[in-house]
């Protein structure tokens, strides 16, 4: 993502000067030569990952549910559209973020039925629970897998929070925004570190919680952990009938292209969508009209791409260069200030002292 907005900049300010300065057009069109050149090359002959085998992945869409009691008759839909993908022969189904609404160690029954569905379908599923743990103290967002035993025990608690969505900042200072707004009432505990799940069938997922998918550190240091395929747990029913659902769908295939891993972006209500490791989507998008379950066909592909390999180097690069500017202005500033301004020429004056008057 860094690098493809420096391209944009680089291409957009040498066209600007191209078309505003007449003395700079032969270095305009240099570096639009050079940065094509170059382009081409990096796509050309960069590594990619290579595709060795698949999976069948399933995300559940269980679509608008309001009114009261909407988290447990969100549960009840999930459990039927879940039973569906029973014989499809599935390696693991997602839900989306908050699909779960009540912490499973305090409600063994609804661990029970979610270990049934996995009997029922033979594969693990990765829900996500939004409430007060029983363990500690506060309310967290978590990714849990679900086995034909229960929990297995790997969790994946959200690390990074939406401001004033999962925790006020300065609550002390802005809590009124509770008031006018859907600001969180309580905010939200953070996790401490991310986790690569290890899922049946021999398969490592690495869960990303909602907003965590437009931060492609978090996918990088996943897919350098071992993850096999990437996760977006997502909610977006606070955007229905906007632009958010398919915005934030498509920060999936960016994540995926970055790592060469593939990603499944499972929402609550749309828009789900699943891309390979090379970007591209595969199957139908699950828009925010549709209450569903459907088995993506998912390659999986092994290898470092680039991006994995050396980071946010385009970010540090252009600090450096700024940095650099700053330390060669600022010398040259220091060297102005020491060697002072030329001496002024004293005006002649008369025996008694006066100016000299000039006629005309």
């Amino acid at each position: 993502m860094w690098l493809l907005s420096f391209l944009v900049v680089a291409v957009n300010v040498a066209v600007a000067v191209l078309v505003s300065v007449r003395a700079s057009r032969i270095p305009a069109v240099a570096s639009l030569v050079v940065t094509a050149a170059a382009t081409s090359a990096a796509w050309a002959w960069a590594p990619r990952p290579d595709v060795d085998g698949g999976v069948r992945i399933a995300v559940v869409q269980p679509g608008v549910v309001a009114g009261a009691d909407s988290a447990g008759r969100r549960f009840d839909r999930e459990e039927r559209l879940t039973r569906r993908l029973a014989g499809q022969g599935v390696d693991l189904i997602v839900w989306g973020e908050s699909s779960v609404g009540f912490d499973l160690e305090d409600r063994p029954d609804l661990a029970r039925r979610v270990a049934a569905l996995s009997r029922q379908t033979g594969a693990d599923l990765l829900v996500n629970v939004d409430a007060r743990r029983s363990d500690r103290p506060g309310i967290y967002k978590s990714s849990v897998l679900v086995g034909a035993h229960g929990p297995t025990g790997e969790r994946y608690d959200k690390m990074r929070l939406i401001p004033f969505g999962e925790y006020v900042p300065a609550r002390s200072v802005l809590g009124w925004a509770t008031s006018v707004g859907r600001a969180a009432g309580e905010d939200r505990r953070r996790g401490s570190e991310q986790v690569v799940m290890n899922v049946g069938h021999g398969l490592r997922t690495g869960p990303l919680v909602c907003f965590e998918t437009a931060f492609p550190d978090m996918s990088r240091r996943l897919a350098a952990d071992g993850a096999d395929v990437l996760i977006g747990q997502s909610s977006t029913s606070s955007f229905q009938g906007s632009w958010a659902p398919e915005q934030h769908a498509s920060l999936a295939a960016l994540r995926a292209a970055e790592t060469g891993r593939p990603m499944v972006h499972s929402t609550l209500t749309g828009v789900s969508a699943v891309y390979g490791p090379d970007g591209r989507r595969l199957g139908p998008w699950l828009g925010t009209g549709a209450s569903t379950a459907h088995v993506y066909e998912v390659p999986l592909a092994h290898g470092v791409t680039p991006y994995v390999r050396y980071g946010d180097w385009p970010v540090h690069g252009a600090l450096l260069v700024l940095a650099a500017l700053c330390v060669g202005e600022g010398a040259r500033a220091l060297r102005l200030r020491r060697t002072g301004p030329e001496p002024l020429v004293p005006r002649a004056r008369t025996a008694h002292g006066s100016p000299v008057r000039h006629g005309r």
